[in-house]
C-alpha cells in the first residue's frame, strides 16, 4: 500500500494506553493522519512510502500540548526577574506593554516562541495575549497548531478600548478562522481581579452558543483571593461558581490556591486545570496540589506560561517539574508517576482544548502530530526504562524531528517553516528598544 510517510522508530510511547512502550515499532502516515502503528517488521512489507524515516534510537510520543501560553512575552524573557507577582506586573511588565506591544511586537514574540516550541516537541499551544489575529496568521503560516485567546479584560490597552470592542474583535477573529485546519479560538478573559461581572456573563453566553473553552487565570496567588474577598465578598472560585462559567469547557490556569471543597466541586464541574509548576515557583505564588486534583478525576494539563516569568517555554522540562513537585507537595513518591506526567502533557492538554479527538496520542485516525527523541546520549545512558528516562533524563535538546498534521516542521534540530536566523535577529533588536530609556 502506498502512504506519504513511514517513521521506524526504536520506540513508540503513544500515550494511550498510559504507560504501554512499544518496541521497534513503525508509524504509518497517509493525508496528515496516522493510518497504522505496526512492528517494523510488518511495516516494511506492508507500506511503500513516499518518504522513510529510520530513527533507530528514537522514542516517538505525540506532540506535546503547551497548555497555557503568553506567547508574544518571549521578547519579555528576563526584563525583570526575582520579584512578587504583582510588582513584576504593575511595575515591569505592565509599563512596557503599555509603550511597545503592537501587531509588529506580537509578530515577532510569536515567531520567537514558536521556534523555541517547535524546537522543545510542543506542537500545539493554548494562548492568552493581546492581538490574536496575529498570532493566528504566524501559526498558520508555521504550520504549528494553536488555540488563541479571544481576549477580555475591563481597560483599555493597545489592542481595544474595553470589554466591548474585545469582544467584537474576537468573535469576527473566531468567524475568520473557520475553515483553517490547525488554529482554534477560545474566550480569554484574564483573570476574576480584571474583569467584571457582566462581560463575564456576556464570555458565558457566548462560549456556550459558540461552543468555545474559557480559558481564564484563577486562584493564582493568595493575595488574588484576599483581593476577591475584599472586592465581592467571597473567593473568586465561589464568585465564578455563583456567575455559572464553571463547567466543561471551562480552563482554570495555575489553581494554587485551593480547598478541598473547591477541588470536589470542580471535579463536578467537569472543568481542566492547567498547570504552570515553574511560572508558579519564580513567581512564588504557591502550589498547584495536582496530585489531588488527578485523585478527584479533575483533568490536569501543563503550561508554561510566558517566557517572562518562566523564564523559557520547555514543556519537557515542566512535565518533569510537575511530577517532582507533585510527589513533594503530596509527601508521596508515588504521586504523578511518569506516565502520567507524560499524559499532563499530551492528552490531558488535548482534552482541554476540545481537541483530544485529534491530538494528544498516537492513535490511528487521530492526527499525525509527532515528536522524535533522540535518546542514544550520554544523559539518557544506560536506558533500563524509555518512559522514565523521557521523564526523568531526556532534555528537548535531544528532540531531532517534529510532524504536525503529518509535515515536517522540525528536522535534524533544524526549523523548517521559521527563519531562526531572522527571528534571532528581531529578538536582538528588540532587546534594544526595551532596553532603551523611557523618555519624558
Amino acid at each position: 500500500m502506498r502512504i506519504d510517510t513511514l517513521i521506524k522508530a526504536r520506540w513508540v510511547i503513544p500515550v494511550e494506553p498510559e504507560g504501554l512502550v512499544l518496541e521497534d515499532h513503525a508509524l504509518a502516515i497517509h493525508n496528515g493522519r496516522i493510518v497504522d502503528i505496526l512492528p517494523t517488521r510488518d511495516a516494511e512489507s506492508r507500506y511503500q512510502p513516499d518518504r522513510l524515516e529510520a530513527l533507530p534510537h528514537h522514542a516517538l510520543i505525540p506532540g506535546l500540548v503547551n497548555a497555557h501560553t503568553h506567547a508574544a512575552m518571549a521578547l519579555l524573557r528576563g526584563v525583570a526577574d526575582d520579584l512578587p507577582l504583582q510588582v513584576w506586573l504593575e511595575h515591569h511588565i505592565w509599563p512596557l506593554e503599555a509603550r511597545w506591544v503592537s501587531e509588529v511586537f506580537v509578530r515577532d514574540g510569536t515567531q520567537l516562541a514558536m521556534a523555541e516550541m517547535l524546537r522543545g516537541g510542543v506542537t500545539c499551544f493554548n494562548d492568552m495575549y493581546f492581538y490574536p489575529e496575529i498570532t493566528a496568521r504566524e501559526a498558520a503560516l508555521a504550520g504549528m497548531r494553536a488555540v488563541v485567546g479571544m481576549i477580555v479584560v475591563d481597560f483599555p490597552t493597545a489592542w481595544g478600548s474595553g470589554p466591548d470592542e474585545y469582544l467584537h474583535k474576537g468573535l469576527a477573529l473566531h468567524d475568520s478562522l473557520r475553515h483553517e485546519p490547525l488554529i482554534e479560538t477560545a474566550f480569554a478573559p484574564h483573570a476574576p481581579y480584571t474583569v467584571s461581572d457582566d462581560p463575564l456573563v456576556r464570555v458565558r453566553t457566548l462560549a456556550a452558543e459558540l461552543e468555545r473553552p474559557i480559558h481564564m487565570h484563577l486562584h493564582e496567588t493568595a493575595g488574588e483571593i484576599e483581593l476577591g474577598k475584599a472586592s465581592h465578598g467571597m473567593r473568586p472560585f465561589k464568585r465564578l461558581q455563583q456567575l455559572e462559567l464553571l463547567g466543561p469547557g471551562f480552563i482554570a490556569v495555575h489553581m494554587t490556591q485551593l480547598e478541598d471543597e473547591e477541588i470536589a466541586a470542580f471535579a463536578q464541574f467537569g472543568g481542566s486545570v492547567v498547570h504552570c509548576p515553574e511560572s508558579n515557583l519564580k513567581l512564588a505564588s504557591g502550589f498547584c496540589p495536582i496530585a489531588k486534583l488527578l485523585a478527584a478525576g479533575v483533568n490536569v494539563a501543563l503550561g508554561t506560561d510566558g517566557a517572562a516569568s518562566n523564564n523559557d517555554m520547555d514543556l519537557l522540562g515542566e512535565m518533569r517539574t510537575a511530577a517532582l513537585l507533585a510527589k513533594g507537595v503530596a509527601g508521596d513518591a508515588s504521586a504523578v508517576p511518569a506516565a502520567q506526567a507524560l499524559r499532563m502533557a499530551t492528552l490531558n492538554g488535548a482534552k482541554a482544548l476540545g481537541l483530544d479527538h485529534e491530538i494528544g496520542s498516537l492513535t490511528v485516525g487521530k492526527s499525525a502530530d509527532i515528536v522524535a527523541i533522540d535518546m542514544d546520549h550520554i544523559e539518557t545512558q544506560p536506558l533500563f526504562n524509555p518512559l522514565s528516562d523521557l521523564v526523568y533524563a531526556a532534555s528537548r535538546h535531544q528532540i531531532s524531528d517534529v510532524w504536525v498534521a503529518g509535515r515536517q516542521v522540525l528536522k535534524k534540530r533544524d526549523l523548517i517553516t521559521l527563519d531562526r536566523a531572522a527571528i534571532t535577529e528581531k529578538a536582538i533588536a528588540w532587546r534594544e528598544r526595551l532596553s532603551a530609556p523611557t523618555t519624558a
